[in-house]
């Protein structure tokens, strides 16, 4: 019963990517696009026994592993509900890439706050708030400096198509802030849900003393 939701992660995950792995759009760019799933996916199954994040972190990660998964069989730059989206509010770009981003900060938090801060050894609510975000703001940082760095050896057309700037120099600073402001507002979300369960336990705790 315990593993049912981290299986059913998987198979989702294992059906859709396999299904968006047949015919990308450009294969070069998706090979590349994957290689963090091809790293991640396989250790989290192989560390599963002596490290199980919670469902939660579980079904979070699938979702932001979905995003990413559409947005390397199409390349992030002309993923269609980012055409849809932008032909329909009038936007300059297709902004897929930066939905993804924000998502990334918005729902990796958790899988990043389980795996640096266990259970009973987390420090005080504002050392695991600014870490948890450091944490998400340190991997926003390596992707893009991987994205720079492979795009700068690879094939120029793979290398453009993976890096997905749509003519913005600024690119990478801004999709960096997107992880950002999505981690902080899921950090906040945490710090809450954090003091209201205190208050819970010391509520129960309150009443199990009265009681006794």
């Amino acid at each position: 019963m315990q593993h049912r939701v981290p299986a059913l992660c998987l198979a989702i995950f294992a059906v859709v990517w396999v299904g968006l792995a047949i015919a990308p759009v450009y294969r070069d760019d998706w090979l590349l696009e994957n290689i963090p799933t091809f790293i991640g996916v396989p250790a989290a199954v192989i560390g599963y026994r002596r490290f199980r994040f919670s469902d939660r972190a579980y079904v979070q990660a699938t979702i932001f592993l979905i995003l990413h998964t559409i947005g390397s069989h199409y390349t992030y730059s002309e993923v269609p509900m980012g055409f849809w989206a932008r032909d329909g509010m009038g936007l300059a770009r297709n902004h897929y890439d930066r939905l993804v981003h924000f998502s990334f900060g918005l729902l990796m938090l958790r899988p990043v706050r389980e795996l640096g801060f266990r259970r009973g050894r987390e420090p005080g609510p504002f050392a695991l708030f600014y870490f948890s975000v450091a944490g998400v703001a340190l991997w926003s940082l390596l992707y893009e400096v991987t994205e720079w760095a492979v795009a700068s050896v690879a094939d120029p057309a793979a290398g453009t198509a993976y890096l997905g700037t749509q003519g913005d120099p600024w690119d990478a600073e801004k999709d960096m802030a997107l992880a950002v402001a999505g981690a902080v507002i899921a950090a906040t979300f945490e710090w809450w849900g954090d003091r209201r369960r205190a208050r819970t336990s010391q509520f129960s705790a309150r009443n199990a003393g009265a009681r006794a």
